[in-house]
């Protein structure tokens, strides 16, 4: 006997007909699964931007830079060995400008103590004071809002002149001009001569809560205070890979600290590139825990399509009895049923794409994160939405596939 054969546009008409004529039912599927969706969508979107945002801000550069200490935090090892490492003295910077591939250099001193500072009736915050040289806004994106940044002649005649973050320029002169004022840090008069511009830090006003001096002058000032610790950050030259540079500079080191053949470095370099690589670890890491909670509410959707899609078989038991009578096969009953539960997830994902882009762009764009859509999870979004369906609703097709069709007939 021949058997009709059922073109797939005849499937997906009736199995539309079936959904419009249930539209109650199939409204409140496609919602169920348009929230999971969403959900998940606005989720890794969210999580995806906190990345980014803490990604900009901890590496707070244009362009890549490396950056040298006695100990980075990163790579494990001894922390009180890598204590009792030599500093990196000022005498290096002359020996890594000559390294192929170093761009501008930053010599950078710091204490362990922060500080608060005064002005009349007005006090800071807790701040950070540290010296550096006139390279240090260039290297890490930071402008300057007014005045100017340190300059070269400042740093070699050790002048005492200093300019302040956002954060102490808000909190000392809310109200009037800071620029050509004295401000006593660590008991000694510094003119002030610029100030930054805000960072929008996501640690809030604690990223802007910084002083800025010559290091030559913090030198003479800031290291009778506390820990000292010299550290020299440098950027990568155009048309150089920092891995490269990194292997010029291990170079350089170990040969102004001669260092033979088989001893450790006694100094740490890390890029840029690595903390934005441990920001991607870290936050891919939770990312991937609230997505995988998140993929509950899809599950739980999945189950009502299984209910659904058994009642809707129930319902229809005495059509299906009828359409295997007249030659219907038992593979035609079950891609019927395949393709309803398709269509209905694969409609509650597009709904749940578009208002889980809506959600994460509002949150984002709160939260101040970036914010961009990924044509990869879009795709994938939609078709796990479906393979929702078809996955949950081989339990009822196969059901309905395996009906007698004489005791289907005799069903009321």
């Amino acid at each position: 006997m021949n058997r009709p054969r059922v073109e797939w546009h005849d499937r997906m008409s009736e199995s539309w007909r079936t959904i419009i004529g249930n539209r109650m039912r199939s409204s409140l599927l496609i919602l169920g699964v348009a929230i999971g969706v969403s959900t998940l969508l606005a989720i890794f979107t969210i999580v995806n931007g906190l990345s980014g945002r803490i990604r900009d801000d901890v590496i707070s550069a244009n362009q890549p830079y490396i950056y040298i200490s006695r100990d980075s935090g990163v790579g494990g090892g001894d922390p009180a060995e890598k204590m009792r490492r030599p500093q990196l003295m000022p005498e290096l910077e002359d020996a890594l400008a000559g390294t192929e591939g170093v761009g501008l250099i930053d010599y950078e001193v710091s204490n362990s103590s922060g500080t608060v500072l005064k002005y009349k009736e007005e006090k800071t915050q807790f701040v950070q004071v540290f010296g550096c040289s006139q390279n240090f806004p260039s290297i890490f994106s930071i402008t300057v809002d007014e005045g100017r940044f340190l300059a070269a002649f400042d740093v070699a005649a050790r002048n005492r002149v200093a300019v302040l973050g956002y954060g102490p320029r808000k909190d000392l002169f809310p109200h009037q001009d800071p620029i050509g004022k004295t401000l006593r840090i660590y008991g000694q008069p510094y003119l002030i001569i610029g100030t930054m511009s805000e960072r929008k830090h996501i640690i809030g006003q604690l990223g802007d809560n910084f002083v800025c001096v010559p290091w030559s002058a913090f030198e003479k000032d800031g290291l009778k205070q506390g820990y000292e610790d010299r550290n020299i950050a440098l950027l990568v030259a155009e048309g150089y890979e920092s891995d490269e540079v990194i292997s010029n500079i291990t170079g350089t080191l170990r040969s102004e600290r001669r260092l033979r053949p088989g001893q450790k470095n006694n100094f740490d370099i890390i890029s840029s590139e690595t903390y934005g690589e441990i920001i991607d670890k870290v936050t891919g890491g939770i990312a991937l825990v609230l997505v995988v909670l998140s993929s509950i509410g899809l599950l739980v959707g999945g189950i009502g399509v299984m209910n659904i899609m058994l009642i809707s078989v129930a319902e229809r038991t005495r059509e299906i009895g009828v359409r295997m009578a007249v030659g219907a096969r038992r593979q035609d009953v079950l891609l019927q049923v395949l393709i309803e539960a398709g269509i209905l997830t694969g409609i509650g994902g597009v709904v749940g794409i578009v208002m889980g882009y809506l959600a994460s762009w509002g949150m984002t764009h709160l939260l101040a994160f970036p914010f961009a859509i990924s044509p990869f999870v879009t795709v994938g979004a939609a078709l796990f939405s479906i393979s929702i369906g078809i996955f949950f609703g081989l339990y009822p097709a196969n059901k309905a596939a395996k009906m007698d069709p004489i005791v289907a007939l005799g069903r009321e």
